[in-house]
């Protein structure tokens, strides 16, 4: 009887133990199945990090894109801005003149401008290049030099919000003019005179080798240089004058004026100094004339400064 009450403990305990046994390795076939399945969801939710952080890339990129195409787009419509407001400019004061916007693509600064005198005489051509940018480039000198061969053009000027360092408002740099742009005026007037004088005193100097040479050394001189610097200079004061012309309506009068006087006394400065070259073979100019003093009209002198009221 015993021994039956031991086997039976004995299966008992067997058959306790076979179920802790069992119950032990379902519990770890589900911790294995959980830790698999969690593994699964943390690789999908890897894989959606992923695909999102390359959508965002892809976004910041198309954007940086986008701004940049922007950006491109709005400088090349600044300066298609600025062609067109000194072809305006050039239009409206030279009416003779032809102008002409040089094509995108094609060598040759931006605006072309065919110097023609009251007669429709060709005298010379100018090339206009345009920028605006936050640096100067002595570089610009030299691809400017390079479209002036290419277009042969007589004369050739920048015109940038950004001058050189030597250079406070218009000056000529290694050969080639450079102003700013409220010298565009003053500075297209000046040198197509120039070229229309010397194209006359061409006409009348053919076969006179020696008269040429004494021409050639004093557009070459400094005097030269200082009679065209000092029709544009006249020209910004004029144009700074106008800019205060609220504030000095009466004394702006008086300051035109003399700055006008400016303008004529280099006019016929330069002039005189051609025909002590040339003597009777310079072309007499009857609207020269008009500008001698007994001919000009007689003012009220006013002290700069000095107040009307």
């Amino acid at each position: 009887m015993m021994e039956i009450l031991k086997q039976n403990r004995q299966l008992k305990s067997d058959s306790e133990q076979r179920q802790l046994d069992m119950e032990k390795r379902l519990f770890e076939e589900q911790e294995k199945i959980k830790q698999n399945e969690q593994k699964r969801v943390e690789e999908q939710y890897r894989l959606k990090i992923l695909e999102q952080e390359k959508k965002f890339q892809d976004v910041v990129k198309a954007n940086d894109e986008l701004k940049r195409k922007l950006e491109q787009g709005s400088q090349q419509m600044q300066g298609e801005i600025l062609e067109l407001e000194i072809e305006n400019i050039l239009k409206r004061e030279f009416p003779y003149d032809e102008i002409q916007p040089v094509a995108k693509g094609v060598r040759g600064a931006d605006v072309l401008q065919i110097v023609k005198d009251t007669y429709g005489k060709e005298c010379g051509t100018i090339i206009w290049e345009m920028k605006r940018t936050k640096a100067w480039s002595d570089g610009w000198i030299t691809k400017l030099k390079d479209d002036q061969r290419q277009v042969k053009a007589h004369v050739a000027v920048i015109i940038t919000n950004v001058l050189p360092s030597d250079i406070k408002y218009f000056g000529n740099k290694d050969g080639i003019w450079v102003g700013n742009f409220d010298s565009i005026a003053g500075l297209a007037l000046a040198l197509r005179s120039n070229l229309i004088d010397v194209t006359g005193v061409r006409m009348a100097s053919v076969g006179k080798n020696e008269k040429m040479e004494i021409l050639y050394n004093y557009l070459a001189g400094m005097e030269f240089r200082q009679r065209v610097e000092g029709i544009i200079d006249a020209f910004t004061s004029m144009q700074d004058e106008l800019e205060k012309e609220k504030r000095w309506f009466t004394l702006k009068w008086a300051k035109e004026e003399k700055n006008i006087r400016r303008v004529i006394d280099n006019t016929l400065g330069m002039h005189g100094d051609l025909q002590s070259i040339m003597g009777k073979a310079l072309v007499e100019v009857k609207a020269l004339e008009m500008l001698e003093p007994e001919n000009s009209p007689a003012v009220d002198s006013v002290e700069d400064g000095e107040t009307l009221f």
